[in-house]
């Protein structure tokens, strides 16, 4: 990569997992009414299309891994588990009361935090509770995140059984210095034998997470990492840059920027990671992922059906998306929720009665145009906007925006359309970043994103 193009483009950004991005929604947030009418009328036009998707948060582990910026609660105290997952049902049945009928579940996630933290049993207590009072589809897409030093047989079979097929680990780094730095552990050893194991009891996809940039990594140690996981074979492997934002998560003060890997080098990672990655016969897909041939998220996005939300790429698009438990965001596609980031405010706004959200967006016209733009290039680096329902104003000002991208060989504009050329694939947060009329409006005083690179 050219190394000056890096510097030159290397600042804070989204991922644009949402349009309009968190920091950018309206200050009021929306009235339950509101939501309610939204969620609502997007239930019933997509029901029975589409149907919906869950994201489900389970944000307790037992240890900080401080690289982490997901929203987590530290605690050995197991008996957590069962108050959470009564509060998870409490807010599931709010949404069975406001559909009035049966929903068919076409995608779950559990995230966290650590899903593997809770007992199979547990796990299954809350599972079935909600899977019994849905539908799902032929095709439903149910995945995990675990843990590979605590996802036991039980957990794999249990959740096997309920209908999940397809999980996630998180290994970030094998070098022992750079485990230790992140407090994240596990060996080769542990993986392979997890990882054995889920596939002799029949799950078809098994994701690998890993992280360049962080702290005391060195070239020569991602290279072993990734030579290790080549060797062990995942479907998928999520390659992340690190987003270091202590002011949002303290426990990344353990280290300093001077421990961090320098961004040429940053990027030199990335780049023999996924020559590595294409060697082995995987395939980039979107931004920061690889699969091998014949996985369902390859196949989305050569045909063009790629989708990217709050849970990252999937193979298919609901138009409604709940999300249950702390911190997390629900989308019917003109509206966006969020409930309470801190497990005891949860805890609370269930008890009333009333949805928990604390905090949300209406989208505008505006906003939905600019958001169906904006994913279509993070899932296929080209979007269009020939018919006049694509256009508006901001559009047009945020693609007269893109004249030095263009030069620098990163994209090419045509009068109806936008297409990212591979060298600007690097720099897609970038080029959408341009179309952010949120952002372009009203630049941050201080820094709230991570860094692009």
């Amino acid at each position: 990569m050219n190394s000056k193009l890096q510097d030159k483009y290397t600042v804070p950004g989204p991922r644009y997992t949402s349009y309009p991005t968190v920091p950018y929604w309206d200050e009021e947030k929306p009235d339950e009414s509101s939501w309610i009418s939204r969620a609502k009328q997007t239930f019933h036009l997509s029901n029975n299309t589409e149907g919906i998707s869950l994201y489900i948060h389970l944000p307790f582990c037992e240890s900080l891994c401080t690289y982490c910026g997901c929203n987590t609660r530290i605690t050995r105290n197991h008996l957590v588990e069962m108050p959470y997952i009564m509060h998870l049902i409490d807010e599931w049945c709010m949404y069975l009361d406001l559909f009035g009928e049966s929903p068919r579940i076409s995608e779950i996630h559990l995230g966290g935090g650590t899903p593997t933290f809770f007992s199979a049993v547990n796990l299954d207590v809350l599972l079935t509770s909600i899977i019994s009072s849905a539908s799902l589809t032929a095709d439903a897409r149910l995945s995990f995140e675990g843990h590979p030093g605590n996802t036991s047989r039980e957990h794999l079979q249990t959740l096997y059984d309920l209908g999940f097929k397809r999980l996630s680990f998180g290994i970030q780094d094998f070098d022992l210095k750079v485990q230790d730095a992140i407090h994240r552990f596990q060996t080769v050893e542990e993986v392979r034998n997890v990882t054995e194991l889920a596939r002799e009891i029949g799950y078809t996809s098994v994701n690998y997470d890993l992280v360049y940039g962080l702290p005391f990594q060195t070239e020569a140690g991602i290279l072993n990492t990734i030579h290790e996981v080549i060797g062990l074979r995942p479907d998928r492997i999520a390659f992340y840059s690190y987003a270091h934002v202590p002011w949002v998560k303290p426990g990344q003060r353990k280290f300093t920027e001077m421990d961090l890997p320098e961004a040429n080098l940053k990027r030199k990672m990335y780049e023999l990671g996924r020559n590595m990655f294409e060697d082995a016969g995987y395939s980039e897909v979107g931004m920061d992922h690889f699969a091998l041939p014949g996985d369902e998220l390859l196949i989305a996005a050569k045909q063009g059906k790629l989708h990217r939300n709050f849970m990252g790429y999937t193979a298919g698009k609901t138009s409604l998306l709940i999300g249950l438990g702390a911190s997390s965001i629900s989308d019917c596609g003109t509206a966006y929720v969020q409930n309470p980031k801190h497990v005891e405010d949860y805890y609370a706004a269930v008890k009333t009665g009333h949805f928990p959200f604390v905090k949300g967006h209406l989208l505008n016209h505006e906003d939905l145009i600019l958001r169906g733009h904006i994913t279509k290039l993070m899932c296929n680096f080209s979007t269009s906007w020939k018919n006049p329902e694509q256009q508006c104003e901001a559009l047009f000002e945020g693609i007269e925006k893109l004249d030095e991208l263009e030069n620098d060989g990163l994209l090419i504009r045509k009068p109806y359309s936008l297409e990212v050329l591979p060298p600007g694939r690097n720099f897609i947060r970038n080029i959408c970043m341009a179309l952010d009329a949120r952002l372009r409006r009203k630049k941050p005083q201080t820094q709230i994103f991570s860094s692009t690179a």
